[in-house]
């Protein structure tokens, strides 16, 4: 029987939102965390297949950083154990990763972004910088944030590399030493000429040495006034006399009358009031520059 009063709308509806990506995450981070973290060797990186998915690295077994890879694990593994063997204050036997073949969209998923999500703060290379790339030129100057990955982990000049092959232009061993290096190489577009600048004879003898050793028998081969300057996450050769206050150090040849190269301790200065933002997201291992 009716009796004309209605009951509160509270007692017979209610709100109720439909999350796919939070239910999407959450079985992501239940299947990966079944995993158990293995060294970041080349044997265990090239043991896998080449298909895409999400991987997360640990440093000393805490979850550090979580990033996909569209195409292929492997590539975007070693390319994290090549950028990690570069940089001091931090050793690739500290390094363990899982991973997990996403056989889905990558690009329309997102998959990192709902673990990233999931983890909250939990994962703190994915704000710091780690998966950035060379960010041009105008940017060289701009003060690294204190917290930046380049600023807590900068680039080792003593590393030592070796460039296999003889070479007879500038262009061409810029190019090979590039290949070899754990950071990036940036040099002006006047070194890439086909009619470009010889080498001195001395620099193809140096064999396995320190980076630095490699960028000063190359400053030594060019004229007076080009500076190759080391700055916390790259390098970079320019014909210049500048000073970069976030830069570790530089090296110049000293005049056109001898082939001495100094260098210079930078200033090391960085911001330490900006916040570090890398959008977020693990970064793509196929358009890694």
């Amino acid at each position: 029987m009716t009796t004309g009063l209605f009951n509160d709308p509270s007692s017979y509806s209610a709100e109720f939102r439909l999350s796919i990506t939070q239910a999407l995450g959450d079985q992501l981070h239940a299947e990966i965390a079944k995993l158990a973290p293995e060294p970041l060797t080349e044997t265990a990186i090239n043991a896998l297949r080449p298909e895409g998915g999400v991987y997360q690295l640990y440093l000393n077994g805490k979850l550090i950083y979580v990033g996909k890879a569209d195409k292929s694990l492997p590539d975007r593994l070693h390319q994290h154990r090549r950028k990690l063997s570069g940089r001091v204050g931090i050793s690739i036997e500290q390094m363990t990763f899982t991973c997990l073949y996403v056989i889905e969209d990558l690009s329309a998923m997102a998959p990192e972004d709902l673990l990233i999500k999931h983890y909250k703060d939990a994962s703190p290379w994915n704000n710091n910088g780690f998966g950035n790339k060379d960010p041009g030129r105008n940017r060289d100057r701009t003060l690294v944030k204190a917290r930046h990955f380049d600023a807590l982990y900068p680039i080792d000049l003593d590393h030592e590399v070796e460039v296999p092959e003889q070479h007879a232009k500038i262009k061409d061993y810029l190019e090979s030493l590039k290949s070899v290096l754990p950071y990036n190489l940036r040099y002006h577009e006047s070194l890439k000429a086909k009619n470009g600048i010889a080498l001195t004879p001395i620099v193809n003898d140096l064999g396995k040495a320190p980076a630095r050793e490699h960028f000063k028998r190359i400053l030594a081969s060019l004229p007076a006034g080009w500076q190759l300057t080391a700055l916390p996450g790259y390098t970079i050769l320019y014909e210049e006399q500048q000073q970069y206050s976030s830069a570790l150090a530089w090296l110049r040849r000293v005049d056109n009358k001898t082939d001495a190269v100094i260098e210079t301790a930078g200033p090391r200065v960085f911001d330490t009031k900006g916040k570090v933002n890398n959008g977020g997201n693990g970064d793509d291992a196929d358009d890694e520059s």
